[in-house]
């Protein structure tokens, strides 16, 4: 039997494990409604996801108004202490993902993910959807003085899973840039928050289920 081809494959969180849009629509509106702001519709949040929360309120403000620093830094806290009270309230894993991290777990692949997302709230999104010890490691976005689409975190989330030969599962243009900046390949889900056709990310594959995640790591791997 052939060895699988890679030793660690690192996964973005939002948009890509799990669909997290509900959650994140909730705890926007809650700080533009405090600002005086309209709601913004989920449809529309899937499309301001990947960059972080200052950058998503930053999009939030800008669909509703005026978008200032002030009013992103009086409007940072209130979304961050909502999102922090109500991570998991509507938060899912992806159909088949649970499946596909059995599947690579049982090849002895060690999984990581490397998000955007501070990591303090990335680790208490990880617990409550029951993953503590899914993940051999977690960089998030205020982890190293650089964020994703540098390919820093990445290569620091590969490493403190135990290095290898590794492969990247993202939903946006971040991550494939992110992914061929680390000059590794990457697997794009077309269900995740791209703010494109997914066709359009140049990710080494696409895939419409995680059913098919392992077949094209092997394949490309």
């Amino acid at each position: 039997m052939n060895r699988f081809p890679f030793d660690v494959v690192a996964f973005d969180l939002d948009g890509t494990l799990a669909d997290t849009a509900p959650d994140l629509t909730a705890a926007l509106n809650h700080a533009l409604g405090r600002l005086g702001r309209a709601a913004v519709p989920a449809e529309s949040v899937r499309h301001m996801v990947g960059h972080g929360a200052r950058a998503l309120l930053q999009k939030g403000l800008a669909a509703t108004g005026d978008a200032n620093e002030a009013l992103v830094e009086a409007g940072f806290p209130m979304f961050l202490d909502y999102y922090e009270a109500h991570i998991a309230d509507g938060t899912r894993a992806f159909d088949g993902l649970e499946a596909a991290l059995d599947g690579l777990a049982g090849m002895g692949v060690r999984l990581a993910i490397c998000t955007n997302k501070l990591e303090g709230l990335s680790r208490r999104l990880v617990s409550a959807l029951g993953w503590d010890d899914r993940f051999a490691a977690l960089v998030g976005g205020d982890t190293l003085p650089v964020r994703k689409p540098d390919p820093a975190p990445l290569r620091e989330a590969i490493r403190r899973a135990g290095g290898g030969r590794a492969a990247f599962v993202g939903d946006s243009i971040t991550d494939t840039d992110t992914a061929r900046a680390a000059a590794i390949p990457c697997v794009a889900v077309s269900f995740g928050f791209s703010d494109r056709p997914p066709q359009q990310l140049g990710a080494t594959a696409l895939i419409d289920h995680f059913d098919a995640l392992i077949p094209a790591l092997e394949r490309i791997g």
